[in-house]
């Protein structure tokens, strides 16, 4: 598992310390970094974080002393395998994330290669401006990777390329010199030739080939037609001949154009400057036409090009039924009617929304006049933003494909002209035909290209040999309607042994020549674009191994056990996203900036480490322990990752395989048998309170369980929930009309800590015209869910399934007040009970609600009414519990608490708050945990004025507030109940 050349370990040692930045070389590293978002690995021989330009320096001139090659890499999200190598990867996305300079009036920025697209543009947007180019990756993509692949996205039919937009680049050469390239005359061209040194000899040889009117000729012969904008096959030579250097043009010539989508293999770019556009039309539509079948939509896309859109996309059947599976994307499919073979989605811009609207008008108007589709929604401009989330999760959504067989990236990048796009995409699906595949297709229909992907199982050998046939036979097809192979996901490794089919040898020879005249070593990523390895080697799977099946105590069957489970990570990066781009996934990652610390870096060493385990205890790895170590268990990626990568219920199924070889911690045993320890507790409430308190006894207690100092351990209340209700339920008065009955489930915290919220909610229910049932039941198992005591959590699962299933139903729902405890029977139990009690468990979980949920809903019913609730104006500021935000919806709680006439409810944009049960409790965690809440909601809870509400249905989180800011944050019910009149 490792690649590491016994010789240069002492070497490698000695460059780590002469870093300002790291260099790593342990096996978790090198795993990490072994794959992107392609199907192509290879364990590096190290991976550096550089901190400055000199670190990088540095490693050119060692990689070209000792014969090893650099690999640049920003977010990974590369799909043809640009980021992969057995070299040093040289990752500058923690480190070179500075915006250096920004000119409004001149309308340019400066930024490092680590800058993430979307947050750039938050910088810019107060001024009016924006970088333009928008992947479906925009919210982690990095401008680095983005001039790498000379990226596109959905507006290129307006905008155009990355290419278009850069400016200038400061690089370093392969021998260690810095060159800056950006525009220049004929007379400063000449100078640069005059050089005696190699970027002189870069320009000498440039002058010297492009001079050549057969090598001018064979570029214009062999090139993709130039109506096509997304073409990016080779180094473009082509946009360098069109200066005033090399034609009787007046453009500038500038090198940029050629270094924009040659993937790190001819220059390390430390700095970019780019050109930027207003923002465009405040109020945007999208016209969403359906079609049944995929030549319809492909004519319609002719059609609406020649309308003013700023956004011409696909997505077809396959991918529309992805997303069904999809807990966060199902929500965004409300504007489908039908079953159709494709969507088109079609955006319009105005100043205002009836302009926008007119637009679209017109469209539709020509389409049904064409007879082409059956339904044409018009999504408002409240709502394109969900719809474009939709489209904008393809690639990660295509992992939900059932089964080994994946929807696989080799010809997805293909672009032809519009005028073409018909035809040849009827003789695409002919060819695929006679394979025997119904391909994916989905994306650019407006630029003339169609992310099409066939569907492969490449842990076989027959599929493999597939994988190489059909990008053959497509090549050769793209190559007929002189299009492009490569649009805007590069070359890589996976169509680069394709260039010379497809701009024929003797440009081919050419690229060759310009990669070995900058690069004479071959040290900058090898093996791209040029002289690469056949396309189907180094694959992530070795052919005909039979994928490795593990008994495990959770039930991973669903998807194939939980191997399949973490090989549903494509790589796509969707939990590299910042905490600016909402959402939860992935709380460490977003403090750390640590690739270790995503879903998908974790899914990686899990796939890796179980794939080619050989020890008696598959899960007997400190790799794979190190990497789930930060993985607060949010359930951000059950619901966020477009692929459903559950990496909650991994963790816990680790810990509990791992235990069995390494025994269960002292603190993992106290904190999941956190009920039983309550329960003696509560036998002597003030003693217990006492030595909780007390600054020795509770330090000491802290100090044996590793809890950190800076917390404090949640006090036992004097009466629990239960004896509350058996003494008090009966007194309390009776409503006019009971309008339903529920029951309550007594969670484990509600019961013993939080009993006054427990109180208030049953007082709520009963004043709002509900019958409140409560029966002895067992505790959720959410402590020992987490801490991987799966034995006893399955203990307490089997138990409340037996109590519940046929005790509630629709009318008489079970609802509960804690989160985390409820929805562990909507999520975790139908995999966790018994086998004989699994379909009792998936009956109960439609019958189970959080509190707020069915507050909600009975709001929504008419059952309850602002009537009962004060007039009083009140600001409320509502922090989420992550497992709600994944598994049911904030929206219930907003409803509720919107109920009193004037109460205005404002949501924290934040995602998890840190504290996630007793992960912030945990003294080798607490750094983190405040540091993930200092991201967005601790300054958002302390820029609220005193007389603001802080509302937060999660115990943890509200003690997480508590510690963090000196602020009491109240449940919702709270709020409420102190709202009745």
């Amino acid at each position: 598992m490792t690649s590491t050349k016994p010789n240069l370990l002492p070497l490698l040692e000695k460059l780590a310390g002469q870093l300002k930045g790291e260099l790593k070389i342990d096996s978790l590293t090198k795993t990490l970094y072994a794959t992107d978002a392609s199907v192509y690995r290879e364990i590096p021989l190290a991976v550096a974080f550089p901190k400055t330009a000199e670190d990088i320096q540095q490693l050119i001139q060692f990689a070209g002393a000792h014969g090893t090659s650099l690999i640049p890499r920003t977010a990974g999200t590369s799909l043809a395998g640009q980021c992969v190598g057995n070299g040093i990867v040289v990752d500058v996305s923690r480190h070179f994330t500075q915006i250096i300079e920004f000119n409004k009036e001149e309308r340019w920025v400066r930024v490092q290669p680590g800058v993430v697209r979307d947050e750039l543009n938050r910088f810019l947007k107060p001024h009016g401006l924006f970088f333009s180019p928008i992947t479906s990756t925009a919210n982690r993509a990095m401008i680095g990777g983005m001039v790498g692949n000379n990226s596109s996205g959905t507006t290129s039919i307006v905008y155009g390329t990355t290419r278009d937009k850069v400016l200038e680049l400061k690089t370093f050469l392969s021998d260690g010199s810095e060159a800056i390239f950006k525009n220049m005359d004929k007379a400063g061209f000449e100078a640069k030739c005059a050089l005696d040194n190699l970027e002189g000899e870069i320009y000498r040889q440039l002058q010297s080939s492009l001079s050549d009117q057969q090598v001018q000729e064979n570029i214009a012969v062999n090139f993709p037609k130039k109506s096509i904008h997304r073409r990016n096959t080779g180094y473009a030579v082509d946009a360098l001949l069109e200066t005033e250097v090399f034609s009787s043009q007046t453009s500038p010539f500038n090198m940029c154009k050629l270094l924009s989508g040659s993937e790190g293999t001819l220059a390390f770019t430390t700095e970019i400057k780019l050109s930027l556009d207003p923002l465009p039309e405040p109020v945007d539509i999208v016209v969403a036409a359906h079609f049944h079948s995929i030549n319809e939509s492909m004519k319609a896309a002719q059609v609406a090009m020649k309308h003013t859109a700023t956004a011409v996309e696909l997505m077809d059947k396959i991918i529309l039924d992805c997303t069904k599976e999809s807990l966060e994307y199902n929500k965004n499919r409300y504007f489908v009617e039908g079953d159709p073979m494709a969507l088109l989605m079609v955006e319009f811009r105005g100043k205002s929304e009836e302009e926008a609207r007119a637009k679209g008008n017109k469209l539709i108007e020509d389409l049904k006049m064409a007879n082409l589709g059956y339904a044409f929604p018009v999504i408002d401009p409240s709502l394109t933003a969900s719809a474009w989330a939709l489209r904008s999760a393809g690639l990660g959504l295509l992992a939900n494909i059932p089964g080994d067989p994946k929807a696989v990236a080799c010809i997805e990048d293909t672009a032809v002209d519009i005028e073409d796009l018909a035809n040849y995409i009827d003789e695409f699906d002919k060819m695929m035909e006679a394979y025997g595949q119904k391909p994916v297709h989905y994306a650019h229909a407006g630029a003339g290209e169609i992310h099409l992907r066939p569907i492969l199982d490449l842990k076989k050998k027959t599929d493999q040999e597939a994988f190489y046939q059909i990008s053959l036979d497509v090549a050769k097809l793209v190559k007929k309607y002189n299009g492009s192979l490569s649009g805007e996901h590069g070359d890589g490794r996976v169509r680069a042994p394709f260039i010379p089919l497809m701009v024929g040898e003797e440009n081919y020879q050419l690229f060759r020549k310009i990669k070995y005249t900058w690069d004479p070593q071959n040290i900058f990523n090898p093996g791209k674009i040029v002289d690469t390895a056949p396309m189907n080697t180094s694959l992530r799977y070795e052919a005909d191994v039979e994928t490795p099946e593990y008994d495990t105590l959770m039930d991973f069957s669903g998807v194939g056990g939980i191997l399949r489970m973490a090989e549903k990570c494509n790589g796509s990066g969707d939990c590299r996203k910042l905490p600016s781009s909402g959402g939860t996934m992935c709380p460490s990652y977003q403090a750390s900036r640590n690739e270790k610390d995503t879903t998908r870096g974790r899914a990686n060493v899990l796939r890796e480490f179980l794939t080619m385990d050989q020890k008696p205890n598959p899960f007997d790895h400190p790799e794979i322990k190190e990497a789930l170590d930060l993985c607060l268990s949010c359930k951000g990626c059950t619901a966020e990752c477009p692929s459903n990568v559950d990496m909650a219920s991994m963790k816990a199924e680790f810990q509990y395989q791992y235990h069995k070889t390494h025994g269960v911690p002292l603190r993992s045993k106290a904190f999941a048998h956190i009920n039983e320890l309550n329960k003696l507790a509560y036998l002597t409430p003030f003693l217990a309170n006492f030595t909780l308190s007390n600054k020795f006894t509770g330090a000491l207690m802290k100090k044996a369980l590793r809890v950190s100092p800076q917390r404090e351990l949640p006090r036992i209340h004097p009466t629990s929930l239960y004896d509350w209700y058996r003494k008090n339920y009966h007194q309390l008065p009776q409503p006019k009309k009971i309008i339903k009955s529920v029951y309550l489930f007594v969670d484990e915290f509600t019961n013993y800590n939080d009993t006054p919220i427990g109180i208030m909610a049953i007082q709520l229910l009963r004043r709002l015209g509900y019958e409140v049932k409560m029966v002895k039941h067992e505790e959720s198992g959410r402590s020992a869910i987490s801490k991987g005591l799966l034995e006893k959590a399955r203990k307490h699962a089997d138990a409340n399934v037996r109590i519940f299933a046929d005790l509630v139903d629709g009318n008489s729902p079970l609802i509960g007040i804690e989160p985390s405890a409820i929805l562990s029977f909507k999520d975790e139990y139908p995999r966790l009970v018994s086998p004989e009690l699994v379909e009792k468990a998936k009956k109960l979980k439609f019958h189970t609600q959080l509190i707020d949920e069915f507050l909600g809903k009975e709001i929504a019913n008419g059952n309850i009414t602002e009537d009962a609730f004060t007039e009083e104006s009140r600001l409320i500021k509502l922090h989420g519990h992550c497992h709600q935000k994944a598994l049911s919806s904030l929206n219930w709680t907003q409803k509720l608490l919107s109920l009193p006439k004037n109460y205005n409810v404002q949501l924290i944009p934040s995602g998890c708050c840190g504290m996630a049960g007793s992960f912030g409790y945990e003294e080798e965690h607490y750094e983190l945990s405040m540091q993930i809440g200092e991201m967005v909601l601790f300054p958002a809870v302390r820029e609220a004025s005193e007389n603001t509400l802080i509302a937060a249905p999660g115990t943890s989180c509200r003690h997480q507030i508590a510690d963090g800011t000196g602020k009491k944050a109240l449940h919702p019910v709270e709020i409420l109940y102190q709202a009745l009149k």
